[in-house]
């Protein structure tokens, strides 16, 4: 079926309509309406390419960090989600086949140990990674597995140092596929991680308030954390339960250093008891520190879609997948709490409306 979403609004304010047909988009702006058989008027809301969430723990069956993909993907205005490592090489079959059965796209980040985030603490222990298995499960899974997914913080590393990240940057040579680092705690230092990172190289939790964060003793960003950015290393967000600070958000935002992509280490605990509750509600704390709509949408659509390599994702254009986000920016008068419950108050946030995936047209 050929349906037109007519009247809709980019965010730089420009009118737009959208053909889809078969699951992708058809048309832009097109000047004829007559061989559409259904026509939605989105009546001036804002419509972005779908959004896409690039860390999530989204894998049902594990006891730490998991959820139903659906939940925290398309019933949110979340079109694409990004599993990010809560799996390794020995569930990454079994995940695969759930993600079958679900609306919501996804794909994952492999954890480097096998057994994924099974415990705290998945890489005390360097037998946990076995590299032929990951081997196996990109060769088996290509399209599904993006990345890889390496926590380097005291509790998961334990006395191995920095070693699990040097072997997860030789797995990401190897097999030339994005790799996000998890921050926090030390042991390793900021600075030791910061140093082994090159261009298009991810580091999540960018403005978590520990000690071994982006900022020094004098409360300024760290002379290694603007290297690295000025390098192309990606910044991204990745809220969770302990890693988004307002105050360092604010700080970088001072010294315009601004991250890369929003993300929101979405899992089942932090969505329903909070302080993450869903993307949106993520994005909207950026809005609230300053950053621009039209930013924080390129955050979630068309940064992801480019470092992640998904390349029907993240744009309107025609041949790309008809997966879309509708959305208004409204007076919200909304508190928002952060991971140290520092509270900031947003009076205009988004409120998503409804989305299209796969072409299909679903109303929130």
């Amino acid at each position: 079926m050929m349906r037109l979403y007519k009247n809709g609004k980019l965010v730089n304010g420009e009118a737009i309509s959208i053909g889809v047909e078969n699951g992708l988009i058809i048309a832009i702006n097109p000047t004829n309406e007559s061989g559409y058989s259904s026509i939605i008027d989105l009546d001036g809301s804002y419509i972005s390419a779908g959004w896409i969430d690039m860390h999530t723990h989204c894998y049902e069956r594990m006891d730490l960090y998991y959820d139903d993909p659906d939940e925290i993907g398309y019933k949110t205005g979340v079109t694409t989600v990004i599993d990010a490592g809560t799996t390794g090489a020995l569930d990454i079959g079994t995940f695969y086949a759930d993600t079958r059965l679900k609306k919501t796209r996804v794909y994952a980040m492999i954890n480097i140990a096998k057994q994924g985030i099974k415990t705290q603490n998945e890489l005390a222990d360097l037998n946990n990674i076995d590299i032929q298995m990951i081997d196996q499960a990109i060769m088996k899974y290509p399209d599904f597995v993006i990345g890889f997914k390496v926590r380097m913080s005291a509790s998961v590393i334990g006395d191995n140092g920095i070693v699990p990240l040097e072997i997860a940057k030789s797995i990401q040579t190897q097999f030339q596929k994005p790799l996000m680092v998890h921050i926090g705690s030390n042991p390793p230092l900021l600075v030791d991680i910061l140093t082994r990172l090159e261009t298009g190289d991810i580091v999540t939790h960018i403005f978590n308030g520990k000690e071994n964060g982006i900022l020094n003793h004098l409360g300024k960003v760290r002379q290694e954390v603007w290297d690295a950015h000025n390098r192309g290393v990606i910044f991204d967000i990745g809220h969770g339960r302990e890693s988004f600070s307002f105050d360092v958000a604010v700080q970088a935002f001072k010294e315009c250093l601004l991250c890369d992509t929003i993300s929101s280490d979405i899992y089942h605990h932090n969505r329903v008891e909070g302080p993450v509750y869903s993307l949106a509600h993520t994005m909207n704390k950026l809005l609230s520190v300053g950053y621009s709509l039209e930013r924080v949408i390129e955050m979630v659509t068309v940064r992801p879609a480019e470092i992640m390599s998904l390349p029907k994702l993240g744009t309107l254009a025609v041949g790309n997948y008809a997966d879309l986000t509708i959305f208004k920016e409204q007076a919200i008068h909304q508190s928002l709490v952060d991971s140290h419950d520092v509270t900031r108050t947003l009076e205009r946030g988004i409120q998503v409306e409804a989305v299209v995936i796969k072409g299909e047209y679903i109303e929130l």
